[in-house]
Protein backbone atom coordinates (compact mmCIF):
# COMPACT_ATOMS: atom_id res chain seq x y z
CA UNK A 1 0.00 0.00 0.00
CA UNK A 2 1.40 3.37 -1.04
CA UNK A 3 0.95 6.38 1.19
CA UNK A 4 1.26 9.92 -0.12
CA UNK A 5 1.61 12.76 2.38
CA UNK A 6 1.31 16.35 1.22
CA UNK A 7 2.65 19.39 3.03
CA UNK A 8 3.23 23.07 2.42
CA UNK A 9 -0.28 24.39 2.09
CA UNK A 10 -1.10 27.59 3.96
CA UNK A 11 -2.69 31.02 3.73
CA UNK A 12 -0.91 33.33 1.30
CA UNK A 13 -1.70 36.69 -0.26
CA UNK A 14 -2.44 37.28 -3.91
CA UNK A 15 0.76 37.25 -5.94
CA UNK A 16 2.58 35.17 -3.37
CA UNK A 17 4.31 31.82 -3.74
CA UNK A 18 4.14 28.42 -2.11
CA UNK A 19 5.87 25.12 -2.63
CA UNK A 20 3.91 21.97 -1.97
CA UNK A 21 5.66 18.69 -1.27
CA UNK A 22 4.38 15.14 -1.42
CA UNK A 23 6.36 12.36 0.20
CA UNK A 24 5.64 8.79 -0.87
CA UNK A 25 6.07 5.78 1.36
CA UNK A 26 7.28 3.58 -1.46
CA UNK A 27 9.35 3.85 -4.57
CA UNK A 28 7.89 6.30 -7.03
CA UNK A 29 10.38 5.93 -9.85
CA UNK A 30 8.12 3.63 -11.87
CA UNK A 31 5.10 5.92 -11.86
CA UNK A 32 4.01 9.25 -13.22
CA UNK A 33 2.96 11.64 -10.47
CA UNK A 34 0.59 14.55 -10.41
CA UNK A 35 -1.20 17.26 -8.51
CA UNK A 36 -4.92 17.84 -8.45
CA UNK A 37 -7.08 20.29 -6.57
CA UNK A 38 -10.63 20.66 -5.35
CA UNK A 39 -12.13 24.04 -4.61
CA UNK A 40 -15.12 24.30 -2.31
CA UNK A 41 -18.27 23.18 -4.09
CA UNK A 42 -16.44 22.04 -7.21
CA UNK A 43 -15.19 18.81 -8.72
CA UNK A 44 -11.60 17.73 -8.29
CA UNK A 45 -9.57 19.05 -11.21
CA UNK A 46 -6.24 18.13 -12.73
CA UNK A 47 -3.40 20.62 -12.16
CA UNK A 48 -0.08 19.12 -13.28
CA UNK A 49 1.70 15.85 -13.96
CA UNK A 50 5.23 14.66 -14.56
CA UNK A 51 6.55 11.42 -16.00
CA UNK A 52 8.65 8.79 -14.27
CA UNK A 53 12.01 10.34 -15.07
CA UNK A 54 11.00 13.91 -14.33
CA UNK A 55 10.45 15.00 -17.89
CA UNK A 56 7.43 16.04 -19.95
CA UNK A 57 5.66 18.17 -17.36
CA UNK A 58 2.05 18.83 -18.29
CA UNK A 59 -0.21 21.52 -16.90
CA UNK A 60 -3.76 22.62 -17.04
CA UNK A 61 -4.08 25.89 -18.92
CA UNK A 62 -4.97 28.01 -15.90
CA UNK A 63 -1.62 27.38 -14.17
CA UNK A 64 0.76 27.38 -17.13
CA UNK A 65 3.60 29.81 -16.60
CA UNK A 66 2.88 30.05 -12.86
CA UNK A 67 3.20 26.51 -11.49
CA UNK A 68 6.11 24.10 -11.88
CA UNK A 69 6.00 20.41 -11.06
CA UNK A 70 9.18 18.52 -10.28
CA UNK A 71 10.26 15.32 -8.59
CA UNK A 72 13.20 13.79 -6.77
CA UNK A 73 13.10 10.02 -7.08
CA UNK A 74 15.94 9.60 -4.59
CA UNK A 75 13.76 11.25 -1.96
CA UNK A 76 10.49 9.71 -3.20
CA UNK A 77 9.06 13.21 -3.34
CA UNK A 78 7.15 15.32 -5.85
CA UNK A 79 6.85 19.09 -5.64
CA UNK A 80 4.59 21.82 -6.91
CA UNK A 81 6.07 25.30 -6.99
CA UNK A 82 3.25 27.83 -7.23
CA UNK A 83 4.00 31.44 -8.09
CA UNK A 84 1.83 34.48 -8.69
CA UNK A 85 -1.01 32.87 -6.81
CA UNK A 86 -4.56 34.01 -7.46
CA UNK A 87 -7.74 33.72 -5.38
CA UNK A 88 -9.04 31.09 -7.82
CA UNK A 89 -6.11 28.86 -6.85
CA UNK A 90 -7.69 28.42 -3.43
CA UNK A 91 -8.38 24.72 -2.99
CA UNK A 92 -7.33 21.53 -1.31
CA UNK A 93 -4.38 20.19 -3.29
CA UNK A 94 -3.91 16.46 -3.68
CA UNK A 95 -0.90 14.45 -4.72
CA UNK A 96 -1.56 11.52 -7.05
CA UNK A 97 0.35 8.46 -8.14
CA UNK A 98 -0.71 7.17 -11.53
CA UNK A 99 -0.93 3.62 -12.74
CA UNK A 100 2.21 2.33 -14.38
CA UNK A 101 0.63 1.67 -17.76
CA UNK A 102 0.71 4.88 -19.79
CA UNK A 103 -1.94 6.87 -17.92
CA UNK A 104 -4.06 9.67 -19.32
CA UNK A 105 -3.09 12.12 -16.62
CA UNK A 106 -6.24 14.26 -16.78
CA UNK A 107 -8.45 11.34 -15.76
CA UNK A 108 -9.10 10.42 -12.15
CA UNK A 109 -9.46 6.82 -13.27
CA UNK A 110 -5.73 6.84 -14.11
CA UNK A 111 -4.84 7.49 -10.47
CA UNK A 112 -3.98 4.54 -8.27
CA UNK A 113 -3.31 6.45 -5.04
CA UNK A 114 -4.26 9.82 -3.59
CA UNK A 115 -2.81 11.81 -0.74
CA UNK A 116 -5.00 13.26 1.99
CA UNK A 117 -4.70 16.82 0.69
CA UNK A 118 -3.27 20.13 1.88
CA UNK A 119 -5.21 23.39 1.99
CA UNK A 120 -4.03 26.37 -0.01
CA UNK A 121 -5.84 29.63 0.59
CA UNK A 122 -5.06 32.73 -1.44
CA UNK A 123 -6.31 35.89 0.18
CA UNK A 124 -7.00 39.13 -1.63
Amino acid sequence: QVQLVESGGELVQVGGSLRLSCAASGRISEHALGWWRRAAGKEREFVAAINRSGGSPYYTDSVKGRFTISRDNRKNTVYLQMNNLKPEDTAVYYCAQYSASGPIVQLTTSVDYWGQGTQVTVSS
